[in-house]
């Protein structure tokens, strides 16, 4: 498992009418759409200042790759946290780590393999950081380059932002993950394989497991509503939709930017 990542879970079995123990919001994947992330993080602000509530916004993974501003994305991220640290903070802020955070630093470590990351996504996220690449290089020579510099020019909070994400949330009968779980596979057996990869296994079971999952990873034309599933990755990078689920006691609502707006 990445080092300093942590996945949290208690063995409390689902009611029949699911529950949150407090105001909640769970954002979709936002893959460095940053203007959709800011409009919807003040409708989210919004919505639970007419409630007059403080709220949990958890969000679900995948900030970075395929849209032009990864970097301010995660500069987003470290903003939010200095406002709570300093007392300044409108919610309490839960960041999940996804399968692209993680793919960029196999990448930055040189994993077997890992120049992959290269071809979905993460020439945006080298953009963001300043980082381009040279004309006429094997891909080999290139990826080793392009390692490098963005080695150089990636701030040490952001890498120490991803190393802080959780991999899993739970609370109520809710359980919050980038990706999905394994059915039928003990929770506290699953890891990064499971909670950052995983899709088709997951998504054709009714139940995967004794909670209601809220996940991203999966791009869907609507959010997913169902009994014992809910997806909120309504592809932001293609659509301009950026989805949150506002879920309040035994009731659960979506929130989406809309691409025009």
């Amino acid at each position: 498992m990445l080092a300093g990542v942590r996945k949290l879970f208690s063995k409390k079995p689902v009611a029949l009418d699911s529950r949150i123990d407090r105001l909640t919001y769970a954002i979709g994947d936002v893959h460095g759409m940053f203007r959709q992330f800011c409009m919807l993080l003040d409708r989210v602000r919004a919505d639970a200042d007419a409630l007059n509530v403080r709220p949990r916004v958890l969000l679900l993974g995948d900030y970075i790759d395929r849209g032009v501003e990864s970097a301010r994305v995660l500069d987003e991220l470290l903003r939010l946290e200095a406002e709570n640290r300093d007392g300044r903070g409108w919610c309490d802020l839960e960041t999940l780590i996804g399968n692209h955070e993680v793919a960029m630093l196999n990448f930055l470590s040189g994993v077997t393999g890992s120049s992959m990351w290269l071809k979905y996504g993460g020439d945006t996220t080298l953009a963001s950081y300043g980082v381009t690449a040279p004309q006429n290089l094997p891909f080999r020579d290139l990826a080793q380059y392009l390692r490098e510099e963005l080695g150089r020019k990636l701030p040490e909070a952001h890498r120490a932002l991803i190393g802080r994400m959780r991999l899993t949330f739970q609370a109520g009968d809710y359980l919050f993950v980038h990706a999905g779980v394994a059915p039928g596979k003990p929770l506290e057996d699953q890891g990064e394989e499971e909670f950052l990869w995983i899709r088709n296994e997951f998504l054709a079971v009714q139940r995967a497991c004794e909670f209601v999952v809220v996940h991203g990873h999966t791009p869907v034309t609507e959010p997913v509503n169902m009994r014992w599933r809910i997806g909120v990755d309504t592809g932001a990078y293609e659509t301009g939709i950026l989805t949150a689920v506002r879920l309040v006691e035994d009731t659960r609502e979506f929130i989406s930017v809309p691409a025009s707006h």
